[in-house]
């Protein structure tokens, strides 16, 4: 398994399709927390997740979000 960082981008008019576009999906990320800049008008979210590639990471989003979203393999780190 690995870590990735999943990031989406939708434009302001797209909230509501991006919100929506998880109903009915099947995914272990559904209802559960994600970082969001939608509020300040960022209009983008993203999610740490267990993975064993970037194509499994993927198919944890809904059509309407993989295709605007990016991935990236990532690890933790202690900072000194």
């Amino acid at each position: 398994m690995g870590l990735f960082l999943l990031h989406h981008r939708h434009a302001p008019e797209e909230c509501g399709a991006a919100f929506a576009s998880f109903k009915g999906v099947d995914s272990s990320i559904r209802h559960e927390p994600a970082i969001s800049s939608c509020g300040d008008g960022g209009h983008a979210l993203w999610w740490i997740v267990d993975a064993t590639n970037e194509t499994e990471a993927l198919g944890l989003l809904p059509y309407f979000v993989v295709e605007r979203s990016t991935v990236t393999k990532v690890a933790r780190i202690d900072i000194p």
